[in-house]
C-alpha cells in the first residue's frame, strides 16, 4: 500500500523550521514527506543539525517505503541566502509561494495532508505583504470559515478569536461569530476526532465569567443566550466557565475539549503542561492542515540544537487524521 504523502513547508528561512523537517526526515516516521521549499536550504540545515539525509525531487509517484534520512523536495527558490537568526523580507514570497503550494496540492489531493513549520510574520509584513498567520492565510486561501485548535494528548483547546491585540477581542465575541465557532468545533470534534457527542466546555471572556454582570456583560448579553440555544438543538456545552478553574482535573472530565474567547486565555495552560506534545490544528479546512505549537525561535536557528518533538508529534496527528479519512472514504 502507498504511503500517505504529507506536504511539510519549512516556514521561516532564517529560523528553525529547516532544521526541524532534517530531524522528522531522519525518523522511520511511515510517511512519503515531501518538503516544499528550497533544496539547498534543507541541504545546509542537515549540515548544521550533522545530519544525512537525501534530497530528491518529487514526481508524485507512489511510494510503499521510505527509508529514514529520505525526503521528497517540492522545489521553490529563495530570493535571498538564509543567515539564520536574521530574516530577510525579501523571502516573504518564497515563504508565501510554499503555502500556496501545500494547500492547492492538498485541494487536488496530492497531499493527504500539510505540516507546517513556523514563520515569521513581521517579515511577511515588513515585505508590504497583509498576514496575520498560517491558519488565516489557509481561511482566505480556500474560502472557509477555521478555528484554530491546539491539541495535546491531554487537552484540547479551540479560539473563539486568534491573532487580535486583547483590545478588540470584546467586539470580535458577537452571537454569529461565536456560533459559527461553536458549530465548526462540534462538528470536527465528531469528524477529526471520531466523538459521536463533543462536549465543550465554553469560557467566560471575564474574570469570574463576568460575575453576573458585575464584570463585563458579555456572558449575559451574547455568550449565555447563544449556548443556551445550541443546548436546545442538542448540543452538550458547558459554561460559560471561569478561566481560572475551567483546567482543574474535576472540571476536564466532563468535557472533550474547551473553547477559550482568546489567544492567551487558555493556550499558557496547554503549552506549560505539554508544550513538546501539543499540536496546532486548523479546523474548518477542506484538508487536514497540523503545525507546530511554537515560534521560529530565531535564538536558536543554526544551532542545530532545536527539539523537533512538536514538528514530529504534528506529523504524526496529521498521520493519524488522514486514515481516518480515508476508511470513512471506503467505508461511504
Amino acid at each position: 500500500m502507498a504511503l500517505p504523502r504529507l506536504a511539510v513547508t519549512a516556514g521561516e528561512p532564517a529560523g528553525i523550521g529547516p532544521e526541524l523537517i532534517a530531524r522528522l526526515a531522519a525518523t522511520e516516521l511511515a510517511a512519503d514527506l515531501v518538503a516544499i521549499t528550497d533544496r539547498a536550504l534543507l541541504a545546509r540545515a542537515a549540515a548544521r543539525c550533522g545530519l544525512s539525509i537525501t534530497l530528491d525531487d518529487d514526481d508524485g509517484t507512489p511510494r510503499e517505503h521510505r527509508e529514514a534520512g529520505s525526503l521528497r523536495v517540492h522545489h521553490i527558490p529563495l530570493a535571498a541566502t538564509e543567515i539564520p537568526g536574521q530574516p530577510d523580507p525579501r523571502n516573504a514570497r518564497h515563504v508565501l509561494t510554499t503555502l500556496a503550494e501545500a494547500a492547492d496540492g492538498c485541494l487536488a489531493r496530492r497531499y493527504a495532508a500539510v505540516v507546517t513549520a513556523p514563520l515569521q510574520k513581521a517579515s511577511i509584513n515588513e515585505a508590504g505583504v497583509r498576514f496575520s498567520g498560517h491558519t488565516e492565510y489557509f481561511a482566505e486561501r480556500t474560502r472557509t470559515d477555521v478555528v484554530m485548535m491546539l491539541a495535546s494528548p491531554e487537552l484540547r483547546v479551540a479560539l473563539a478569536t486568534t491573532h487580535l491585540p486583547l483590545s478588540a477581542v470584546p467586539a470580535a465575541i458577537t452571537r454569529t461569530a461565536l456560533e459559527r465557532t461553536l458549530r465548526i468545533v462540534h462538528a470536527e470534534l465528531q469528524a477529526k476526532f471520531g466523538i459521536a457527542a463533543p462536549r465543550i466546555a465554553v469560557l467566560g471572556l471575564n474574570p469570574h465569567a463576568g460575575e453576573g454582570g458585575h464584570l463585563g456583560r458579555e456572558e449575559l448579553d451574547t455568550i449565555i443566550p447563544l449556548l443556551d440555544t445550541l443546548r436546545a438543538e442538542g448540543m452538550q456545552l458547558l459554561g460559560p466557565l471561569p478561566a481560572d478553574t475551567a483546567f482543574v482535573p474535576a472540571q476536564r472530565a466532563r468535557y472533550d475539549a474547551v473553547l477559550a474567547m482568546y489567544h492567551d486565555q487558555a493556550l499558557p495552560v496547554l503549552k506549560s503542561e505539554a508544550f513538546d506534545r501539543t499540536v496546532n490544528l486548523t479546523l474548518g479546512l477542506p484538508f487536514i492542515r497540523t503545525s507546530v505549537d511554537h515560534g521560529t525561535a530565531l535564538d536558536l536557528a543554526g544551532t542545530g540544537r532545536a527539539d523537533p518533538a512538536s514538528l514530529i508529534a504534528a506529523a504524526k496527528l496529521a498521520l493519524t487524521l488522514a486514515a481516518r479519512r480515508r476508511k470513512e472514504s471506503e467505508q461511504a
